[in-house]
């Protein structure tokens, strides 16, 4: 899936050559604190942790640094006081390619590495109508693809976030139920940094004056050959099938009683026709737009990064 375009402006730095950035070797957290952060079918250790997130941490400060520099700067310019606003950390990729885990790492790595921020998460399938709202659009068939999103809402809640303002919520998906849940809402009170985690957050979706990824300081996409994501995805959904046999209100449920032949080819249908069309279509092209590319390999391992130069 490598398009020789799409890195021209960045510098590859292979794992080896990158572990040597970290300002701190010891990682802050347990390998049980690990297993707890780990999605479902995700591969991560401890030696990942310190090798390859740690000094992603520390380039985040580096930008975090620089942010809040300039917002100090812009004041005195104006003569006046400016709150700075909340750094925002976007993070993209396929379908099954850990972008979940990341996301929950770095708001750990990131809480403890710097103790006094206030580092908070949220996920962009919140922001997907309900399964009720996508029926009555006749887009249930099209879930995850742009149009299954609330962009206004996206966007007010990245707007307010920004502007400071108290209180802030967001909507709160289950992957039990595949739905938004009713009347559950997260509740941000000016966080310091916000981690916003989707497929679809470097999207830019048509007839929008303004696009998520404005919003964002820094941002990271997860990368990984198709083939290679096909496999996690496939994997990932029998690992589903089996947690969902006793759980009846889940909604693997109903696919755990079927044939297992059958219900794999069911899944490869969903891959072909939903997943891969999505990620041809709308995610792997907004690749190029990330500052960081972390490269995936065999069993979920980072084995290079892609740097942004300009």
């Amino acid at each position: 899936m490598s398009n020789f375009h799409d890195f021209v402006c960045f510098d590859m730095i292979l794992r080896n050559e990158w572990h040597q950035f970290a300002v701190q070797e010891e990682a802050p957290l347990s390998s049980e604190e690990l297993e707890g952060i780990k999605s479902l079918n995700d591969a991560i250790s401890l030696q990942d942790v310190q090798e390859v997130y740690m000094p992603i941490t520390h380039l985040i400060e580096v930008y975090r640094q620089n942010y809040k520099s300039l917002s100090v700067t812009k004041g005195l310019f104006l003569h006046r006081f400016l709150q700075v606003p909340s750094f925002i950390i976007g993070i993209s990729g396929s379908v099954a390619v850990g972008k979940s885990t990341i996301a929950r790492l770095l708001q750990k790595l990131l809480s403890r590495t710097f103790q006094r921020l206030k580092v908070e998460l949220i996920t962009t399938d919140g922001f997907l109508y309900s399964n009720t709202e996508l029926n009555k659009r006749n887009l249930i068939e099209r879930k995850g693809f742009p149009e299954s999103y609330d962009m206004a809402k996206m966007l007010n809640f990245l707007r307010n976030v920004k502007a400071g303002e108290k209180e802030v919520s967001s909507p709160i998906y289950s992957h039990e139920i595949y739905d938004i849940v009713d009347g559950e809402k997260i509740i941000l009170n000016r966080p310091d940094i916000l981690v916003v985690e989707g497929i679809n957050v470097f999207q830019l979706p048509q007839n929008q004056k303004i696009y998520v990824s404005d919003f964002f300081d820094f941002s990271i996409y997860v990368d990984a050959e198709e083939k290679m994501i096909k496999t996690w995805y496939l994997e990932r959904f029998e690992q589903l099938l089996e947690y969902a046999k006793e759980k009846k209100d889940n909604f693997y449920y109903e696919y755990s009683r079927w044939p297992r032949a059958k219900a794999i080819k069911e899944a490869l249908k969903v891959w072909e026709n939903v997943n891969l069309v999505n990620l041809k279509n709308y995610i792997l092209p907004t690749r190029s737009r990330a500052d960081v590319i972390l490269h995936k390999g065999l069993n979920h391992v980072i084995d290079k990064l892609y740097l942004r130069r300009y």
